[in-house]
């Protein structure tokens, strides 16, 4: 992965601002922000999905906590990233975000249109202005279509163009996707990978949206695939101004990609940052831990990197722990992470866009490989009972 992120910075340099320094993304409704930079405003967006209880005596139905009051920013023309572990959020985030769910309560604003609660039928201008480029290249396409049906999708649902106009018009698109115009009649199984997800992106680019969700775009391809679909992202970005959000597990591709970063554990946000002060001074030990899971092209610097090891898995949404929701694997967990929610603000003097969901943040050089937790695993609360037996001892239990 990290091999994929040299490759495509030395193709496609980092966008930067006027005098040079990269610019912000996203930044959480908390941060002062021009209205007419913004493109999305999501205030405490919640998602949550009813679960099917086998019991016909049970009165209350139990709820998975996909999303739980989320907040955020993204301005015109640049990249907000999202990351974190699998089942965190993030693809439900984005999808109620393009009102592909239906949202439980909180509210989308979509240049300067409130959108939260929609019908159908009152979505479909907006539709032309947001689109999602989806995670699988091989199952996002029909394959009993033809590439220039599915590409023409958008034209024919929104009676924009019909015969040899939209024919022209895909043609147009493919070409500027990298795709032969005169594969137009080809089915989605005579393409490679990357080819299927160009076609994917000249789906999304029909319409020339404004917003374009990247719901890990590249995470099924090869290495050097992913470097020609991120630096073909970076160059319509330029040419067309796009925003985007962009999804993935890979923090190397998302260092180059974003110019800020939202970290999510289960459902909410853990940290956000602009991008190079996230990995100058990551505060949220969840933060820490990720970031030292990333592959250092230096041997050197690999060897005296210490690699910070979560114990447990991630505690089960339906039935989240109490305060922090990181407590239960958290090093530096102590007893007012289990009491109470910390606030999104800015930590340890950090500038105001550096926002951090922490009651001990990390400090600068602190390393949290060798931190103990200041309570025991039996004061660990997580899902219905405690976290006990074998791991008490990993946690540091009295």
């Amino acid at each position: 992965m990290q091999c994929a992120a040299e490759s495509l910075a030395r193709a496609s340099p980092r966008r930067l601002g006027r005098e040079g320094v990269a610019t912000d993304a996203g930044v959480p409704a908390t941060a002062p922000v021009s209205d007419s930079d913004v493109l999305l405003r999501v205030e405490n967006l919640v998602k949550y999905f009813p679960v099917q209880s086998a019991s016909v005596f049970q009165r209350q139905r139990d709820v998975v906590h996909a999303v739980d009051g989320v907040s955020l920013e993204v301005r015109k023309g640049q990249t907000l990233g999202l990351v974190g572990e699998t089942g965190c959020g993030k693809s439900t985030l984005a999808r109620c975000i393009v009102r592909l769910h239906d949202i439980t309560s909180g509210k989308v604003t979509f240049d300067g249109h409130d959108i939260t609660t929609l019908s159908r039928r009152s979505m479909r201008p907006f539709r032309r202005e947001m689109q999602m480029i989806f995670q699988d290249p091989y199952g996002s396409l029909n394959p009993r279509r033809r590439v220039g049906s599915i590409i023409g999708d958008p034209f024919a649902i929104h009676g924009i163009a019909s015969g040899q106009d939209r024919k022209r018009r895909v043609q147009e698109v493919m070409e500027l996707v990298g795709l032969n115009p005169e594969h137009y009649n080809r089915f989605p199984a005579e393409f490679s990978g990357g080819q299927r997800q160009r076609i994917g992106v000249a789906r999304a680019l029909a319409f020339r949206p404004k917003l374009i969700v990247c719901d890990e775009p590249v995470s099924a391809l090869d290495v050097s695939i992913q470097a020609q679909i991120i630096n073909l992202l970076a160059d319509l970005q330029r040419e067309l101004g796009l925003t985007y959000i962009f999804i993935a597990h890979d923090l190397s591709v998302v260092r180059h990609v974003s110019n800020a970063v939202a970290v999510m554990y289960l459902g909410q946000i853990a940290e956000f940052a602009p991008v190079e002060q996230l990995w100058a001074h990551p505060r949220h030990p969840y933060t820490d831990a990720l970031l030292s899971a990333v592959p250092v092209p230096d041997p050197d610097a690999a060897d005296r990197r210490e690699r910070i090891i979560l114990v447990g898995d991630v505690p089960s949404p339906i039935a989240p722990p109490s305060g922090c929701r990181f407590h239960p694997r958290c090093p530096k967990a102590a007893p007012t992470c289990v009491s109470d929610v910390p606030v999104l603000e800015p930590r340890l003097g950090d500038a105001p866009e550096h926002l951090t969901a922490c009651h001990f943040p990390v400090e600068d050089g602190e390393d949290i490989s060798l931190a103990r937790p200041s309570i025991g695993a039996d004061d660990r609360i997580i899902e219905t009972g405690i976290l006990g037996g074998s791991a008490a001892g990993l946690l540091g239990s009295d």
